[in-house]
Parts: structure tokens; sequence; C-alpha cells
């Protein structure tokens, strides 16, 4: 704990009393004040950790609304500061009405230093951990933000985008629809030096290709029908900033040559205009389309799409990211039940079976509609498996299935089937590549019903 972190103040118009609590509390660096307006001060200038005060103040000690004026400037000042509030023997009314607003303790006079001392070194304590709290939240938020994950591939590709983040190069995000591509897109720009600026996106697909010409690049006044005024482009609003070309394997041919250009050169022309405009912008693309077979079939050009993938970035499927989908529909439960008023909804076990057995083709963007129509749809306090409508083959095994037990069994008949296999149903072979006996195979086989000429 730092001296910073160890500051006390102390809030008392007693000056006896004043003398005392300082030599009392000796192990902190303390610092006094004896009214409001002093208080105020030295909370700007010490930011102190926990502070004492009398409820009791002036320029009348006998009426305590200058102590909760007081309590009240100091928290909406530094919230997290922890406040020790000190009142007469027979004021518990009080006592209990400042913890109400966010004090952290109270004492009664006369009270016990030792005591007293006890408190204030737990309000330090919970001070640290809180702060250490906010510090490691924010790490992880400093991470991607927005991005919820325990998978390994996820966790991957976050630290590639971390890694790739204070860097000049064009990114590519390559994956399946609904598996948060601008989710990373955006982290990529948060964790850039770029962060302050824009973060502009275009979806090449939902455009028309007539109008995504002057969607890119903008364009002067009169420049085709209803052209009313010169305006930029979405390349030219993201100056200094990020671009994020979404859908970028549907861009026309026509003007993936006008993109490439614009990569080689750094500069755009608007529509219907002579003058080169210099735009400093920070490229990031993403596709749900196998562009090497794009270009294969002559619809994409492959020296645009070396400029684009300088950083390829792969994104897994939510079906294979390892226990995501559930933590991802907790997420989206409280969310969701919080939007609607429905605070206590929960997820039953047999719709996390449910969640863990489908393979979300949509991937995150389908878990996402399905739980918003879940909590809407479910009559009671918790989601179930029919509320969600999932088609899964396996719903009577659903529980079982996530026994260890029957992973268990289901691996064992994997890797016994794969070695008879191997090994052409020699049974010593077998045996010996398992690492058991023969006896024990024969069991196996016996269990999951395997012959040896099958």
């Amino acid at each position: 704990m730092t001296d910073k972190q160890r500051t006390l103040l102390i809030v008392e118009d007693d000056l006896a009393l004043q003398k005392q609590m300082h030599w009392a509390f000796d192990g902190f660096e303390t610092v006094v004040a004896e009214n409001r307006e002093s208080a105020i001060a030295q909370m700007r200038r010490f930011e102190p950790a926990v502070v004492t005060m009398d409820l009791g103040l002036p320029p009348c000690p006998d009426d305590v609304s200058e102590g909760f004026a007081l309590l009240s400037e100091i928290l909406a000042l530094a919230p997290e500061t922890k406040i020790v509030v000190l009142t007469g023997q027979h004021d518990r009314e009080n006592a209990v009405r400042a913890v109400g607003l966010g004090a952290y303790d109270f004492f009664s006079k006369p009270f016990e230093p030792e005591l007293l001392t006890l408190t204030i070194e737990r309000a330090f304590r919970l001070y640290d951990l809180q702060a250490e709290n906010r510090r490691l939240q924010q790490a992880r938020a400093g991470s991607v933000t927005g991005l919820i994950t325990r998978d390994a591939a996820m966790q991957k590709v976050c630290h590639t985008i971390e890694r790739v983040a204070p860097s000049a190069v064009t990114v590519a995000l390559f994956g399946d629809s609904g598996t948060g591509k601008e989710v990373l897109a955006r982290g990529l720009h948060q964790l850039s030096s770029r962060a302050a600026e824009r973060f502009v996106a275009i979806n090449c697909a939902a455009i028309p290709e007539n109008l995504l010409e002057s969607e890119l690049f903008g364009y002067e006044k009169g420049a085709f029908t209803g052209a009313a005024r010169q305006t930029p482009g979405k390349i030219e609003t993201a100056h200094k900033g990020t671009l994020f070309l979404d859908e970028i394997g549907d861009l026309p041919m026509a003007l993936q040559a006008k993109l490439l250009r614009f990569l080689q050169e750094r500069v755009i022309e608007h529509l219907g205009g002579r003058q080169e405009i210099p735009v400093d912008v920070r490229i990031v693309c993403a596709t749900h389309r196998d562009l090497k077979t794009q270009i294969q079939a002559g619809l994409f050009r492959e020296d645009l799409y070396y400029r684009l993938a300088e950083i390829v970035i792969t994104i897994p499927p939510l079906r294979d990211r390892d226990g995501d989908a559930v933590l991802l529909a907790h997420h989206f439960i409280r969310q969701f039940a919080q939007e609607n008023g429905r605070a206590s909804i929960q997820l039953s076990e047999d719709a996390i079976a449910a969640i863990e057995l489908y393979q979300w083709p949509g991937n995150v963007r389908e878990l996402e509609n399905c739980l918003k129509r879940a909590v809407i749809m479910a009559d009671g306090s918790r989601v179930t498996a029919e509320d969600l409508g999932l088609d899964t083959d396996n719903d009577g095994e659903a529980l079982e299935y996530l026994t260890l037990r029957r992973v268990r069994e289901v691996a064992e008949r994997q890797a016994v089937v794969r070695v008879l296999a191997r090994t052409n149903g020699n049974i010593a072979r077998a045996a010996e590549v398992l690492g058991i006996s023969r006896p024990s195979l024969y069991d196996l086989m016996s269990r999951f019903g395997l012959k040896k000429d099958s």
C-alpha cells in the first residue's frame, strides 16, 4: 500500500480531539480538517482513501445537516472513499442514515482508539481490494471490449489482436457470419493509437453496386442526379481513424481496382472530382467467403487480397468454441432479462444441455436472437429447452451426455474402434497400443458390442 493509499483524513472541529486522533492514528498519513470547506479542500489535495468525520460540524455543531452535506459531497467527489462516521453516543438513527447514504461504518463517541484503528485498517483493505478489482476489470476490458470467451482458440485470436493493434498493418478477419468479426475489429481499433479517432464501418454487401462507390469515395456537387452538395465518403470520414470494410468478398470488381489504388497511393478522388485527397486511415476488412476460392473463380483480385491480408485472423465458429455457447447464453439471459424487467429469470438444466448440443449455424448472432426470444416468451422464472425451440437430435440424452461417465465411455469406445482398425483386428497389438491387457480389451469390446472381425 502506498502513502497515498494510506492517507487518512480526520474531519473534527474539536481541536483537542483532533490532536488526540492524530496521535492515536500515527500509523497512517493523517491530514485534518475542522469544517466542510477545509475537508473538501483536503480531499482534492490529498485524495485520501479513508475519512473519519463528525456529523456535527460548524457553523452549528448541534445540527447534523452540515455533516450529511459533507458526506454527500465526498461520495460525489470520490465514490470509492471509505467514510467512518463519528456520532454522539445516543445518535444511532443518524449513524444508520449515514451508512444508508454510503458511509462505510460508524462509531459512537467516546470511542476506543484500538477498535477504531481496526475499522480503519479494514476500510483501507477494502479500498485496496476494490481498486485492484477495478484495475483487473480495466485490463480485461483493455483486451477486446465486448468479447466474452473462455475458449483457447478465441483467446489466441484476442492475443493476436492485442499484438497487431499498435501497428499500422491491414488486418483481414475471416470467419462465418455471426462469429463477432465487427466486435474484434472495434477491439483492434480501441487498442490502437487511433482509439481517440473515428471507427467507421461499411458493409460492402448491403449497399447496391451503383451507390457503393459514392459511399466509399464520396462525390462532388452535380456528380450525378440528386448530388446537391459535396459529400465525403466513408474512407475520408475515417481519416486518422479506422475503416472497417465488412463483407469485402462481395466488393464488385470495378471497385476492387479503385480500392487497390487507394491502398497503394493513400489518396482518393471524389466521384465527379479531379482533386486528389490524401487520407490516413487504418484498414480492417472481414468476410465469411473464402477469398482464395474467389480469386480462382475470377471474382476477387489477387493483388488486392495481398494488400488487405497483411495479417489474417481466422475466427472459429461458435460450435468449435468449448463452453462459449453456455457462457454467452448466461450473459444474454442477464442482459435481456434486465431489458425486459425480468431480473430473476435463469436458464434451466435442460436448456443448458440443449445449448451445448446445438450446432449454432448462425453462431453468436443466432444465439443472441434465440435467447432474446426465449426471455420474452418464457412463462415462469426459468427459460427451458422448450422455450429455446432448438432442434437437437439428442434431447433425451442431453443430461446423460454431460456426465463424466458418458463422456469417458464415448472416448473409450472411439479409441478402441480406431486402434482395432489400425491394427487390422490384431488383439495383442491393439492391447499393447492401448496400454491395457488383452482380457481388459476383450471386456471393453464386449461392453461396447464390438466383435473381433467387425
